[in-house]
C-alpha cells in the first residue's frame, strides 16, 4: 500500500487536478479560509476592544472567561474538525457520495456533545476561584462564561458546518459565512455592550449575545449553502442524512487523539494566561493586550493549517505523495510571507496597537493608571512576539499535513508535550525565578521555537504514508 502511494500516479481512475500542490493550489484553499479565520478573529477582538472602553477589568474578563470556554470546547471541536480530513480523502478518491454522509455525521456528534459539554461548567467557576481575581473581573467572567457554554451547541455546530465546504476544496463558501457572522456579531455588540437605540446596556453580557447571534447567522448560511441545488445534485447532501455507524467510528477514531490535542493546547495556553493574569492587574493588562493581538495574527494562520489538512487529505486519497509534500512546501512559503507583514507591524508600531485598547475618558482614573502602568510591558512583549509568530507557521503547517493524512496520534502526543513545556518554563521563570513579565515572555518565546524541529523531522521521516486512506 506504502508503495503504491509513493507512486506519481496510480493506475486506477482517480479525481484530476488542475493544480499538483503548488503555491497557486494552495491559495485557492488557504486564502478563503485565512481570510474566514481573519474574520472569526475580528469579531472577537471587537468584543474585547469595545470592552476595553468600559474598563481592563472587562477586558480581561472577556479574555479569560473566553479562554476558559475553548479550552472545554476544544476537546469537542477538536474531534470534530477531523472531519475536513475525511471528506477531503473521499474527495481526493473520487467518492464524492461519501462527502455528505461523513458530514452529517459530524453534525449529528455535536448536538450529542452539547450535554456533555454543560456539565463542564462547575469546572471553569472553580478555575476561577482559584485565580485571586478582583471582585469586579470574577463577576464579569463568569457572566460571559456561562452565557457562551449554555449556547454551547450553537459553537459547536458552527465548528462542525464548515468541514464540509473545507474538506471539498470550496472555502470560499466559509469565508462568505464568516463575513456574515462577523457583520451581524459587530453589530450586535454595539448596540448590546453599550445600549445603543431601544436596547438595554449589557457591558460584557451583550459581547457574549452578540457572539452567539455571529454564530447562528454564520451557521444558517452554511446549511442553506450546503443543501441548495448545487450541492445537492454533486453531493446527495439531501439524501445522505442517515445516521451512519461506520462513518461515526471513524471520526471518533481518528477525531478524538485531536479532540484530546487541542484540548491540552488550549489548557495550557489558558494556564499561562492566568498565570500572566496572577501576577498582578498590571501584567494581566499588558498580557491581555499582547494576547489579543497574539490572537489577531495566529488565528488567520488556523486557516491555512485547514487549507493544509485539506489539500494533504485529498492527495492522501489520491494516491499522490509527491502532491502532498509539495502542498506542504508551498504554505510554508505563503505563512512565511503572511508572517512577514505582522513582523513589520509588531515591530514598527507596537505602541499604536497597545493604544487601541487605552480606555475612554470616561472610564475610572485607575483604570487609566493601569493602562498606562502596562504600556511599555505589552510593547516590550509585542515586539517579542514576532518570533512567536514566525514559529507558528512552522507549527501550523506541519501539524495540518500530518493530521491531512492521519498521523493525528503522534500530533497529539508532540503538540501536548510542547505546550505543556512551555507552561512549565513560564511557571519556572515567573514564580519560581521571579521574573518580571516581559522576561518569562521571553522565556516562553525561546521554549516554543524548538518545538518546529519535531514536526520537521517527523514529516521527512515520511512515517506519516502508513495513515492512507485504504484502496477499495
Amino acid at each position: 500500500m506504502i508503495d503504491e502511494f509513493t507512486g506519481h500516479i496510480e493506475k486506477a481512475p482517480r479525481v484530476k487536478f488542475k493544480k499538483n500542490g503548488d503555491i497557486k493550489d494552495v491559495l485557492v484553499v488557504a486564502l478563503p479560509m485565512l481570510l474566514s479565520m481573519s474574520f472569526d478573529t475580528l469579531m472577537t477582538f471587537v468584543d474585547r476592544l469595545f470592552l476595553s472602553k468600559l474598563g481592563p477589568a472587562e477586558m480581561n474578563a472577556s479574555l479569560g472567561a473566553g479562554g476558559m470556554q475553548l479550552v472545554l470546547i476544544t476537546f469537542f471541536t477538536g474531534a470534530l474538525s477531523y472531519t475536513t480530513a475525511m471528506v477531503a480523502q473521499r474527495f481526493g478518491a473520487g467518492r464524492k457520495g461519501e462527502c455528505a454522509g461523513v458530514f452529517m455525521q459530524a453534525v449529528y456528534l455535536a448536538v450529542a456533545c452539547f450535554p456533555l459539554l454543560c456539565l463542564t461548567i462547575p469546572v471553569g467557576h472553580f478555575v476561577f476561584g482559584l485565580q485571586g481575581l478582583a471582585a469586579d473581573q470574577l463577576e464579569y467572567q463568569k457572566t460571559y462564561f456561562d452565557i457562551l457554554m449554555f449556547g454551547g451547541i450553537i459553537n459547536l455546530v458552527r465548528n462542525a458546518a464548515p468541514c464540509f465546504f473545507s474538506g471539498i476544496g470550496e472555502t470560499k463558501v466559509v469565508m462568505k459565512a464568516a463575513f456574515a457572522g462577523m457583520i451581524v456579531n459587530i453589530v450586535c455588540n454595539y448596540f448590546l455592550i453599550f445600549g445603543q437605540g431601544p436596547f438595554p446596556e449589557l457591558g460584557v453580557a451583550g459581547a457574549a449575545y452578540g457572539t452567539l447571534i455571529g454564530n447562528v447567522f454564520s451557521v444558517v448560511y452554511l446549511f442553506v449553502a450546503y443543501f441548495g441545488k448545487r450541492y445537492r445534485d454533486a453531493y446527495g447532501t439531501t439524501h445522505n442524512l442517515k445516521f451512519n455507524l461506520d462513518y461515526t467510528k471513524e471520526l471518533l477514531k481518528r477525531g478524538l487523539p485531536s479532540g484530546v490535542e487541542m484540548f491540552m493546547n488550549m489548557a495550557a495556553f489558558q494556564l499561562q494566561i492566568l498565570m500572566f493574569h496572577g501576577l498582578g492587574a498590571v501584567e494581566a493588562t499588558a498580557a491581555s493586550v499582547m494576547f489579543n493581538w497574539d490572537m489577531v495574527a495566529y488565528v488567520p494562520l488556523m486557516g491555512l493549517e485547514v487549507a493544509s489538512t485539506s489539500l494533504v487529505g485529498r492527495y492522501v486519497g489520491a494516491k499522490s505523495a509527491a502532491a502532498a509534500t509539495r502542498s506542504t512546501y508551498s504554505g510554508l512559503k505563503v505563512g512565511w510571507a503572511y508572517s512577514l507583514i505582522i513582523a513589520v507591524l509588531l515591530i514598527l508600531l507596537p505602541g499604536v496597537l497597545t493604544d487601541i485598547f487605552r480606555p475612554d475618558a470616561a472610564a475610572t482614573a485607575d483604570a487609566v493608571a493601569m493602562f498606562e502602568a502596562a504600556r511599555p510591558i505589552s510593547i516590550f512583549m509585542l515586539r517579542f512576539a514576532t518570533l512567536y509568530i514566525f514559529v507558528e507557521v512552522f507549527l501550523v503547517i506541519y501539524a495540518g499535513a500530518l493530521r491531512g493524512a492521519g498521523d493525528t496520534v503522534w500530533v497529539m502526543f508532540a503538540c501536548g508535550i510542547m505546550n505543556w513545556f512551555n507552561a512549565i518554563a513560564l511557571y519556572v521563570a515567573a514564580y519560581i525565578i521571579k521574573m518580571p513579565a516581559q522576561y518569562a515572555w521571553i522565556i516562553v518565546v525561546l521554549v516554543y521555537s524548538t518545538a518546529p524541529l519535531l514536526f520537521y523531522f517527523r514529516w521527512k521521516s515520511g512515517k506519516w504514508r502508513k495513515h492512507v486512506l485504504e484502496k477499495e
